[in-house]
C-alpha cells in the first residue's frame, strides 16, 4: 500500500511539472489542449458508432449514430483547425464567465446572507475575467485555454501529491505501532518462557472462591457445635 501511494505521488509530481511548463509556455499548452479536446471527440464519435452499431435494433439507433456522427465531424474539424477552435471555446468561456459572474453579482446583492460578500466578491471577479478576455479577443485565445488547462494540472497535480505523501505518513504510523505492539508482546512471552516453572510454583496455586467459601462455612459450623 505504500508504494502505491508513492506511485501516486510520484504522479501528482508529473502533473505538478506538466502545469509548471504549461504555464511558462501557454501557447503551447493551449494547442496541446485543443488537440487533446479533438482525439476526445474522435475517439468518442467512435465508440458511439460502435454502440450505434450494437443497438441497431433498438430504437435509439439513429441518435446514437447522429450524436456518433457529430462527434466524428467535431473532432475533424478540431483537429484541422486549432487556431479557429481555441478562438471559439475562448470566446465560450468568456460569456460563461460573464453571464455567471453576472448572476452570482445579482443574486448575492438580492439574496442577503452570511455568504453573501464571497458570492458579490466572485461574481465582481467572473465579470472581469470575462470582459479582459473579450477585449484581447482573438488573441487572448492564444493563451487563456493553455493557462486554465495548466493551472488544472497544477492543482490536480498538487492534491495527488498531498494525498500520496499524506498517504504513505498514516502508512508508516499503523506498521511502527504495529511493529512496536508485536515488539512488546514477543518481549512479554520471552519473559514468561524465561521465569520457568519455578516461579509459577513459587506463586502457589491459584485461589478459588468455591473453595474458599467452603472452607469458611465448615469453620463457622465448627464454631456454633455444642462443646
Amino acid at each position: 500500500m505504500s508504494r502505491s501511494f508513492g506511485w501516486l505521488a510520484a504522479l501528482g509530481a508529473v502533473l505538478v511539472l506538466c502545469g509548471l511548463f504549461g504555464l511558462a509556455y501557454t501557447a503551447f499548452a493551449t494547442l496541446t489542449s485543443v488537440l487533446l479536446f479533438g482525439w476526445l471527440l474522435l475517439i468518442g464519435g467512435f465508440v458511439g458508432l460502435l454502440h450505434a452499431v450494437q443497438s441497431r435494433d433498438t430504437n435509439f439507433f439513429w441518435l446514437a449514430l447522429v450524436v456518433a456522427a457529430l462527434n466524428l465531424a467535431a473532432g475533424v474539424v478540431v483537429i484541422r483547425r486549432p487556431d479557429g477552435t481555441a478562438a471559439a471555446l475562448t470566446m465560450f468561456a468568456a460569456l460563461l464567465f460573464l453571464t455567471g459572474g453576472v448572476f452570482r453579482l445579482f443574486g448575492g446583492l438580492v439574496v442577503r446572507g452570511p455568504q453573501t460578500l464571497s458570492t458579490v466578491v466572485q461574481g465582481a471577479v467572473g465579470i472581469l475575467l470575462g470582459v479582459l478576455v473579450l477585449a484581447n479577443w482573438p488573441e487572448s485565445s492564444r493563451y487563456v485555454l493553455g493557462f486554465f488547462f495548466s493551472l488544472m494540472l497544477l492543482l490536480d497535480g498538487l492534491g495527488l501529491m498531498a494525498g500520496g505523501i499524506g498517504g504513505r505518513r498514516v502508512v508508516g504510523m499503523v506498521t511502527d505501532a504495529r511493529t512496536e505492539a508485536d515488539a512488546q508482546a514477543e518481549a512479554r512471552r520471552e519473559a514468561v518462557a524465561g521465569a520457568g516453572p519455578e516461579s509459577a510454583a513459587s506463586a502457589g496455586p491459584p485461589n478459588d472462591p468455591m473453595v474458599e467459601h467452603s472452607t469458611k462455612q465448615e469453620q463457622g459450623d465448627r464454631n456454633r457445635s455444642p462443646e
